[in-house]
């Protein structure tokens, strides 16, 4: 397994707590642009680093290491590369950065579908790493945030069709009225200490058998 991981030294205090707590994986081929970036990181205040130098089984190689941030150089990537990475990157739920020497409007709008972070256009420089990072942490944190606002909107929202649905099915086979019905409904989540919506969906399931 081509895989390298630096214990690096204690740095100055100025990364601050946070900082000292992250891990940070970097995945390059390329040794000396990869000591670019782990000098980069500690001199930053990002004392645990660790590097992977191929792509070969990189998703369980990350899976294994659970790194909190990723960075990622790819210099001048060809596309079947960049595909091939981005079918990795799109299942990983954490800040990703991209290094490239150039690209296109095409490459960067793939690299964003596939959850990278930020995707870095020439700008390999170890004095630029520290505010890529927090730029790239800063993003993730912001689009998941955006993420679970939208997935508990379209909880909410089929919580809300089959509650009406219940009800309205309690209200046809027995023969209730629509306040009757839900607080039928209530009672019985109450008793049970469910939400209202799992009463509903085990409504659903038994009326439809009976």
């Amino acid at each position: 397994m081509n895989m390298a991981i630096k214990a690096s030294r204690k740095p100055p205090d100025e990364g601050g707590d946070e900082a000292l707590a992250l891990s940070i994986l970097v995945i390059d081929t390329d040794p000396e642009r990869a000591v670019i970036l782990e000098q980069g990181l500690v001199e930053a205040g990002y004392p645990r680093v660790m590097t992977i130098r191929s792509f070969n089984q990189l998703a369980s190689r990350i899976a294994l290491l659970h790194p909190d941030v990723i960075l990622i150089d790819l210099g001048n990537p060809d596309r079947d590369t960049l595909e091939g990475l981005y079918q990795v990157t799109q299942s990983l739920q954490r800040p990703i950065v991209v290094f490239v020497d150039q690209s296109d409007r095409s490459m960067i709008e793939r690299a964003i579908e596939a959850g990278v972070s930020s995707y870095v256009v020439d700008g390999l420089r170890k004095e630029r790493v520290r505010p890529i990072v927090e730029m790239a942490i800063a993003r993730f944190h912001s689009y998941e945030k955006l993420r679970r606002q939208r997935d508990e909107a379209i909880l909410a929202l089929e919580d809300r069709k089959v509650i009406e649905r219940a009800k309205g099915m309690l209200m046809k086979q027995r023969n209730m009225t629509e306040e009757q019905a839900y607080h039928a409904m209530r009672k019985a989540a109450m008793r049970e200490n469910r939400k209202l919506a799992e009463i509903a969906r085990i409504l659903l399931t038994a009326l439809q058998i009976e």
